[in-house]
């Protein structure tokens, strides 16, 4: 049965404990990810209690980071999303995140609804990808790709 949580402190919870276990293992994302069989980003994503993770997938997780029969169950459970709590992020990585939608934000919503119609992308229908690329210009680039399925305003 597919089971839904109304409060993510048990999501949190795990999260510190399943970050523990990685650090304490010296694990990478991209080897967790491997076990589970799913990207990385969504594993990343489900450890830290942004989505369920199936069955097989939570369980192999499980193993990998020494977690119980009740953290299996838990990274099962469709969280309570949101990670970021209210008021501007302080975290320097997370904060230019915020720093490029709130100079970019208008201009992506523009360029959408331009080139697809009055709409929004999902955030459900999503892949993420983040690779590292050579700057032409000496050190290194990150190359974030969001892609998501285009879902149009329907009138009723």
């Amino acid at each position: 049965m597919v089971h839904a949580q109304f409060d993510n402190t048990a999501r949190q919870a795990l999260a510190v404990k399943a970050v523990d276990a990685k650090i304490r293992k010296d694990l990478s994302w991209q080897r967790i990810a491997d076990a589970a069989g799913l990207s990385v980003a969504f594993v990343t994503a489900a450890v830290l209690g942004q989505h369920p993770l199936p069955t097989a997938s939570a369980e192999a997780v499980a193993e990998l980071l020494d977690l119980d029969a009740d953290d299996t169950r838990t990274l099962q459970t469709i969280p309570t999303r949101g990670s970021i709590p209210g008021g501007i992020p302080t975290d320097p990585t997370i904060y230019r995140f915020y720093e490029m939608l709130q100079v970019y934000g208008t201009t992506l919503k523009a360029l959408v609804h331009e080139q697809l119609g009055d709409g929004i992308i999902s955030a459900i229908n999503f892949k993420l990808d983040v690779k590292k690329v050579a700057d032409p210009e000496g050190g290194e680039r990150a190359v974030i790709t969001l892609d998501g399925k285009y879902l149009p305003t329907k009138p009723f």
